[in-house]
């Protein structure tokens, strides 16, 4: 009506973020993480599948623009297979006998055969570019991130998955805070130029201090192992979010997709995980943690 007053909308962060949609989206899955590691981490699995599933999509989505058209029937079926078989390998394997590394392996050959059988069927046009995509998906989620689920079923799994979550995310807000504060000197200006060695600084200084008290009171191992944790997720985290962004640079998009409302899209908020994870699973190989 003339002269009344518009409807308010939601309200959008200078960022251009719908904030309260981003506050409850993001409470709402810290709160279903915490619940599920702490009494049924099966169901951590189970979110795990479904956001790296979405993830599939996104990526499939975007390499569209380009061109490359990924078997993305079978890269779904293959990351539930990849993530899920690999877990309940390693948590049962005390029981069935059956190495994880033998799913694993399996899991992801299967799926690769079936997306270039599946795409065979479609001619030899644009095969090479349109298998090369499926193959990038498979390596880039699936395979990645079955070394959560891997950490996971360890013994004392869940305060492992916990450290390197919570290097991840001090990662992330060190470098956010120290980069918006003192940030003069770009890391990489033509593939993200809001990222300053001032803020990759902050990124270890935090993580650091968060490792080494969840090394020593949660982990119970040495010091030096936390401060060695955070700084292998701080580097790895670091270079998988540059990978999203040239990714997306390349495919000339700002944000994955709208999945997750006031986020982005999923691998928006994967991105630094899935390099970080195979990662922090080797340190804790190398370093007897794990095993």
């Amino acid at each position: 009506m003339a002269g009344s007053d518009p409807q308010p909308g939601p309200r959008a962060s200078r960022a251009g973020r719908d904030l309260p949609a981003a506050i409850a989206v993001g409470l709402g899955l810290f709160i279903y993480v915490v619940i599920t590691l702490a009494w049924w981490p099966v169901g951590f699995i189970v979110l795990l599948v479904a956001l790296t599933s979405l993830g599939t999509i996104e990526v499939h989505q975007a390499l569209l623009r380009i061109g490359m058209r990924s078997a993305i029937l079978p890269v779904v079926i293959g990351n539930v297979a990849i993530i899920g078989g690999s877990y309940a390998a390693a948590a049962l394997q005390s029981v069935s006998r059956v190495p994880w590394h033998v799913v694993l392996l399996g899991t992801i050959g299967g799926t690769v055969l079936l997306a270039l059988i599946w795409r065979m069927f479609g001619g030899a046009e644009n095969y090479v570019k349109d298998s090369a995509a499926s193959l990038f998906i498979i390596g880039y989620i699936p395979l990645l991130a079955s070394f959560v689920g891997l950490i996971l079923a360890e013994e004392h799994g869940v305060a492992k998955v916990v450290a390197v979550f919570v290097c991840v995310v001090a990662s992330d807000v060190g470098g956010y805070a120290a980069g918006a504060t003192l940030g003069r000197h770009a890391m990489a200006p033509n593939i993200s130029p809001k990222k300053t060695w001032e803020g990759m600084a902050g990124s270890v200084a935090l993580a650091s201090v968060l490792g080494i008290l969840l090394s020593v009171y949660v982990l119970h191992q040495a010091w030096w192992f936390g401060l060695l944790l955070a700084v292998v997720v701080v580097i790895t985290g670091t270079a998988g979010d540059l990978i999203e962004s040239l990714i997306k640079r390349d495919v000339g998009i700002k944000d994955m997709s709208s999945f997750l409302p006031g986020h982005g899209g999923v691998m928006d908020r994967l991105d630094s995980t899935l390099v970080a994870a195979p990662a922090a699973w080797l340190v804790f190989v190398l370093s007897g943690v794990a095993w």
